[in-house]
This record gives structure tokens, C-alpha cells and sequence, in this order.
């Protein structure tokens, strides 16, 4: 049964709508090395979106309102990325994906990717947890247990919702294989 949390937007495929789609295969590479690449894709999406935001000389807000743009989709495509890498079940067939949509007034990043049944309940979990809660206090509760442990579950999702008034959802749903696979969407307005 797929379980929602949130409201997922469906792809948009029209003349509207800039999209780019990407794919890893986690086995493919070893782990350290695609560590290393998720900085790269993550900057690279930032760069795509930003050239969609023209810059004007007479107007120093168009250079902040870019920087700001790219700044942010890198920030949560990079999160994404480490997420989907640190807790992807490698021997599920199933790759690693991730979406960015430009639209009139948002930008919306999507990934999803395979994991085990424990591991999807813990996020489960955590998912509803964090809808529940109220996220400003959540993120200073959060910011508090780290200091006493390395623990940073969390912050990443915090932070976008925090710092970037990002829009989550989630959905879970089986796989054919005994795993679940997760999408995660970030929806940011612009």
C-alpha cells in the first residue's frame, strides 16, 4: 500500500515547466568516491536553475536573488543526495533518482531511492514525527541533543524547512523486491 505524508506535486512534462532528471546506481562507484560527487551534482542543479534567473546591471537584486536561488537548491539537492546515499539499500534494483522542476512559481526537487523495511519504518517515524511538531523548535531541539552526541538525524530537513520555508512530503511506497521505495519532494517557492 503507498502511504503519503504531505502534498506531492505530480511531474509536469508541458512547455511551462523546466525540468532534469539524474540517476545513480550507488553500487556503481564505491560510496567514498559518489560521497565526493554529491557536491558536484548538487552544484551542478544549483547552477542549472540559477542561468534561469537573468541578470540585470542596473538591478545588484537580480545577482542576490541568484545567488540566493542556486544557494538553496544546492543546499537541499546536496542533502538529498547524502541521504538517499547513506541509507539507499544497494541490493535492491533500483537506482537512485533525483528531479528538479523549474516552474512559474516554485522549484521542486524530488528524490527517491530503495531501502530496506526497518529502515523505511524509521524514517516513518521520523517523518511523522516531524510533521507533528513544530519545526522551529524541533531545529533547536535538535541543535541541543547534537551537542551531546553526533547525531545530526534530521537537520538537513529542518534547516530547508527553517531557512528556505521548503514544502516536504513523502511518499512510501513497496517494492516488487521486499523493499520500499521512498521519494522525498522539496517544494520552494519563487
Amino acid at each position: 500500500m503507498i502511504e503519503e505524508f504531505g502534498r506531492l506535486q505530480e511531474r509536469r512534462q508541458d512547455r511551462e515547466t523546466e525540468s532534469l532528471d539524474m540517476s545513480f546506481w550507488p553500487g556503481s562507484v564505491p560510496l567514498k568516491q559518489r560521497w565526493r560527487n554529491n557536491g558536484l551534482s548538487a552544484d551542478f542543479l544549483g547552477d542549472y536553475v540559477s542561468t534561469f534567473f537573468p541578470l540585470e546591471e542596473n538591478d545588484p537584486a537580480t545577482r542576490a536573488r541568484r545567488n540566493e536561488v542556486h544557494g538553496a537548491v544546492a543546499f537541499i539537492a546536496n542533502e538529498l543526495l547524502e541521504n538517499a546515499m547513506k541509507f539507499h539499500d544497494g541490493a535492491l534494483p533500483e537506482p537512485i533518482r533525483v528531479r528538479l522542476e523549474l516552474r512559474r512559481d516554485s522549484i521542486i526537487l524530488q528524490q527517491s531511492n530503495a531501502v530496506g523495511i526497518e529502515e523505511a519504518e524509521r524514517f516513518r517515524i521520523f517523518v511523522k514525527q516531524l510533521r507533528a511538531s513544530d519545526p522551529a523548535e524541533l531545529y533547536i531541539q535538535q541543535i541541543e541533543a547534537n551537542a551531546l552526541s553526533d547525531d545530526t538525524a534530521g537537520m538537513g530537513y529542518l534547516t530547508m524547512i527553517n531557512d528556505y520555508e521548503a514544502e516536504l512530503a513523502w511518499r512510501f511506497e513497496p517494492l516488487a523486491d521486499a523493499g520500499i521505495r521512498v521519494t522525498t519532494q522539496v517544494t520552494i517557492g519563487i
